[in-house]
């Protein structure tokens, strides 16, 4: 079985727009460590430095 993988929040958008138009807002913040799958998220590279753009229910588990 797959070991999940840890990152940590650099940055988050304003939240989730629903099908009815409303903005739920996201339960993770900058800073929040986490754990995600082996294929979640698409990697880009800025400045030399490389992210994973992920969506949160991408997320498995934020570690205390």
């Amino acid at each position: 079985k797959e070991q999940p993988q840890e990152g940590e929040v650099m940055a988050v958008g304003k939240g989730k727009r629903l099908d009815d138009g409303k903005l739920v807002p996201l339960d993770v913040k900058v800073g929040d460590r986490f754990l995600f799958g082996k294929y979640s998220g698409n990697d880009i590279k800025i400045d030399g430095e490389e992210y994973m753009i992920m969506r949160e229910d991408e997320v498995l588990g934020v570690l205390d």
